[in-house]
């Protein structure tokens, strides 16, 4: 696996205490952690009302057209033109070790009448030292495969990352390159499991949500189902669990705070923990905004390789 051959400098972080800020300045941010995972915080409503509420019904006779009807409302729910956003990471090894490292994530959505023809991002790790400079980014393609490159300031060079290497380890956390830089829909098949399904937020409230499951068509894949919660009301994934090649459970991801924006879903808390690995990844969006003006050229591999953050 790519990730075991980098440099240690991409493990170890210095003992300087990380720069706290709190979640000020809060905008809705991309559409880069909606693609698969990622999703969103406690709403403001009280107790079970949502239930009372008449939620649409999947399109579709069968379980897997139902599937394929949720999963694209999913990928498809409102996330801006554009956005930028400031992270902390969070990385707990086996005996509760944390190392703490932070990041910027730029994006531009893509498709027709836009820019560029699928989705971009920008990840670019920007403390602490040994690690600032590194950069992700990501070309998505509707009709091909996407391209993916990986920036080591240390080594001064960039690396593709092929499409194998998508279910590695990203940058030795728990999330996958998948994860932070989106998959591609069509590689996988969607069945919904329960249309009756429900979510318990963190602060108690209960919202109704579809239970879809995820297979991957490539039989190669490390992780090739998934079982997701999707709230009905915005399509937001909030919980899923993921399998490994002998169908175990290994990794769980959690919404842990998410609220609405200017209208708009946001990503501010999550995590991924791995039970073989024994170890757990936390994200918390510290500061972000949408629709800041982006343009192609921010995504180009020039502005990966220029190493700096913004």
């Amino acid at each position: 696996m790519f990730i075991r051959s980098w440099p240690d400098y991409l493990y170890e972080s210095r003992k300087a205490s990380f720069p706290r800020k709190p979640l000020v300045n809060v905008r809705p941010m991309s559409r880069l952690f909606s693609t698969f995972l990622i999703a969103l915080f406690l709403n403001n409503w009280a107790g079970n009302e949502l239930f009372l509420q008449g939620m649409a019904q999947p399109a579709g006779r069968t379980a897997q057209e139902q599937g394929e009807w949720v999963a694209r409302r999913a990928q498809d729910r409102e996330t801006g033109a554009d956005g930028r956003s400031l992270l902390r990471m969070r990385l707990f090894d086996r005996q509760n070790r944390v190392r703490e490292r932070a990041l910027t994530i730029l994006s531009l959505k893509g498709g027709a009448g836009r820019p560029v023809p699928g989705d971009r991002s920008l990840t670019r790790f920007t403390y602490p030292n040994d690690i600032n400079g590194t950069g992700f980014l990501v070309w998505e393609d509707p009709d091909g495969d996407d391209e993916r490159f990986l920036f080591l300031p240390a080594l001064g060079r960039v690396r593709r990352i092929a499409g194998s290497e998508t279910q590695d380890s990203f940058v030795g956390s728990d999330f996958t390159y998948e994860d932070i830089g989106g998959r591609e829909f069509n590689d996988y098949t969607y069945t919904l499991l329960d249309a009756t399904s429900a979510w318990t937020a963190p602060g108690g409230s209960t919202h109704p949500a579809y239970r879809l499951e995820s297979r991957a068509k490539d039989a190669s894949a490390r992780f090739p189902r998934v079982v997701s919660l999707i709230r009905q009301d915005n399509f937001v994934v909030v919980h899923a669990e993921i399998h490994n090649k002998r169908d175990e459970l290994q990794k769980v991801f959690d919404v842990k705070k998410l609220d609405r924006v200017d209208g708009i879903w946001t990503v501010l808390e999550m995590v991924m923990a791995d039970s073989a690995r024994r170890t757990r990844t936390e994200l918390v969006v510290e500061q972000a905004e949408y629709n800041v003006g982006l343009k192609e050229s921010d995504f180009s591999r020039r502005e990966l390789e220029r190493g700096s953050g913004r």
